[in-house]
This record gives C-alpha cells, sequence and structure tokens, in this order.
C-alpha cells in the first residue's frame, strides 16, 4: 500500500512517542524504572500509586516503545526499551532548564538552597576512586542499590545519613548520588552530611546515566524487584 506524504506518516509516529512522555507520572516512572526492571507492583509501591493506574500509563509507554515488558512466572517485569529514553529523557530536560523560568525558580529555591557548589563530574569521581581520596555513598533505597550501583559504592539511604556519618571518616570528602542530576536524595544528603561537619559534594547525575555511559557496574544478581 502506498503512503501518500512519508513525511506526515513518520511525524505522526514520532508524535505517539513524544505524546506519550508528556505526562510528570510517566516521566517518574522512567525514572525509576531506569534504576533496574520493575513489576507494575513494585513499581506501584515506589511511586504511591493505584496498580491499576500505574499499569495503565506503563501500557501507554509500552504501546510508543519506550518501554519493555518479561514475563517471570506470574510477574510481569517492565524496562526501559533502550539508552535512547535516557537520551529522549534527557533533552526534554534540558530545553526546560534552558528555556522554562519556572524550572529555573525551583532550582533556585529549592536545589541551590541546599547545594550551590559544582558536582562532580564521572570522569572525576573515577580519578578520585583510583587513588582512594573519597568515600563514594549510594543514597537510594537498598532495593534500587542491589539493581546496579557504581563499583566500590557504600550503600547509605537518605535515612540513615546521620547514624552513618558518626563512624565516617571526617577527614575525607564524600561524594553521594542517586536517581539522577535533580534527584532531590543526594541534595538532602549532601546538606545532611555538612550540617554534620563533613565536606560532600554531588555526583553530577545519577545511576541512569553512570550505566548508559557504559561505565562499570557492580549488582546483586539475586535481586529481582
Amino acid at each position: 500500500m502506498s503512503i501518500r506524504n512519508p513525511k506526515q506518516a513518520l511525524y505522526e509516529q514520532f508524535a505517539i512517542v513524544a505524546k506519550a512522555l508528556g505526562h510528570p507520572l510517566r516521566l517518574e516512572m522512567i525514572e525509576h524504572l531506569a534504576q533496574g526492571a520493575r513489576s507494575v507492583e513494585a513499581l506501584a509501591a515506589k511511586l504511591g500509586q493505584p496498580v491499576a493506574n500505574v499499569s495503565q500509563h506503563l501500557q501507554a509507554l509500552r504501546r510508543a516503545g519506550i518501554v519493555s515488558a518479561e514475563r517471570d512466572g506470574k510477574f510481569v517485569h517492565y524496562s526501559l526499551s533502550d539508552t535512547s529514553v535516557l537520551s529522549a529523557f534527557a533533552s526534554v530536560r534540558g530545553v526546560a532548564e534552558r528555556r522554562l523560568a519556572e524550572v529555573d525558580r525551583i532550582v533556585r529555591r529549592y536545589f541551590d538552597a541546599r547545594d550551590d557548589m559544582r558536582p562532580v563530574t564521572r570522569d572525576e569521581l573515577q580519578a578520585l576512586m583510583r587513588d582512594g581520596l573519597v568515600t563514594l555513598i549510594d543514597v537510594r533505597p537498598a532495593d534500587e542499590f542491589a539493581l546496579g550501583h557504581v563499583p566500590g559504592a557504600i550503600n547509605v539511604p537518605l535515612g540513615e545519613i546521620k547514624t552513618w556519618s558518626g563512624s565516617a571518616d571526617a577527614g575525607r570528602e564524600i561524594v553521594a548520588y542517586c536517581r539522577g542530576p535533580w534527584c532531590v536524595m543526594s541534595f538532602e544528603a549532601v546538606a545532611a552530611l555538612r550540617s554534620l561537619g563533613h565536606s560532600a559534594r554531588r555526583l553530577e547525575d545519577g545511576m541512569p546515566e553512570w550505566r548508559a555511559a557504559g561505565l562499570p557496574v557492580e549488582m546483586a544478581a539475586w535481586y529481582r524487584g
């Protein structure tokens, strides 16, 4: 069958992907799935949303080719289709950061108030870790840490920062990371550590970007969320 206007036909398909990304809950779902595969039930628990609602959004993402599904017994686990999804997410985020005044206002009022220091780049972190100059902490929940983490990182969920800091070397810099560049947990962790007398900085982005860059990842093979 011939296509009268192939360019328009292509743009209609591109629009399916763009439309699927156009919901804040779906963007948050992408952030969570970027940590590793999840069942509908596990993802719903993470998001604090009804299973039926999360399932409906997952089907929209699946129809657009953004997520894929794999059955494991009675459960279906969803994951991002490939790293191009993260690139698309980053592009949307980048346009918003550069062009939307409200994004700038939120960054200044919330994020900069907790950490306005230049974050550590991936290259810098690798050099610091190689030379043994920093302690790297992953402040995500334990189940996300198990799905994959930066080699050498210690899992210190945000709620355990104060207790852990009491045994941390006060003279050693701490670098914290979590789910991505605007993950609240790493900002809160750095602010808490500094208030407790530690030198602390954030990694510039999170575990998904580290993995997408092809850098080494450690994971607990036994874990499936």
